[in-house]
């Protein structure tokens, strides 16, 4: 992989990139994409309550992306309940599969200077105990204006979405070893 590929894939495998995802529906015509990925050592379910966190905060780099406000590392009571339309990262909830995806669209006014994205954040279940995490994003790109938003784009959610990837990760599996811990404290 080139140093230019690097920026539309962050360790998606073959497989996911040549899966079908919902975000693929919402943009038509000319388009770019880029997929992240991250295996997680926690079940599905329990990887998916901290992707529905995002509703709450973004998880990243919280001082340019939170204004200095750290993201919760505890579970919001309520964020698990996902409905169209609520606001999630970049745009409304367009749909969602509960335990399997949540998928939202951008579409600014003109004006703004972006054009339509939709993108998806799926979990996909490996083992009873592990999962993956993938988003992929589908880019309108019909001018040579949008090829050169996306490509820089592409490098600085590179950055972002590598940390909070890794940070949802992390904490999906000390919630999965916290629960755990408490079912082997139950049967005592």
């Amino acid at each position: 992989m080139s140093l230019l590929d690097k920026a539309w894939n962050w360790n998606a495998t073959d497989e996911e990139w040549r899966a079908s995802y919902p975000c693929d529906k919402y943009v038509k015509g000319p388009q770019q994409v880029f997929m992240r990925a991250i295996g997680v050592e926690a079940p599905a379910e329990v990887l998916f309550r901290w992707v529905c966190q995002v509703k709450v905060a973004p998880y990243s780099y919280d001082m340019l992306d939170n204004w200095f406000h750290r993201s919760p590392r505890q579970l919001t009571p309520g964020a698990e309940k996902i409905e169209t339309g609520q606001a999630f990262l970049v745009g409304p909830i367009v749909e969602f599969e509960q335990d399997q995806h949540i998928t939202v669209v951008f579409d600014p006014p003109k004006k703004r200077g972006f054009p339509r994205f939709s993108l998806t954040y799926a979990v996909r279940p490996t083992r009873a105990d592990s999962s993956r995490l993938v988003c992929k994003a589908v880019l309108t790109s019909r001018t040579r204006c949008d090829r050169f938003r996306w490509f820089w784009l592409a490098w600085g959610d590179l950055l972002m979405m590598r940390k909070q990837f890794l940070t949802l990760k992390r904490l999906a599996e000390k919630t999965a070893r916290e629960m755990a811990s408490a079912e082997i404290d139950g049967r005592r």
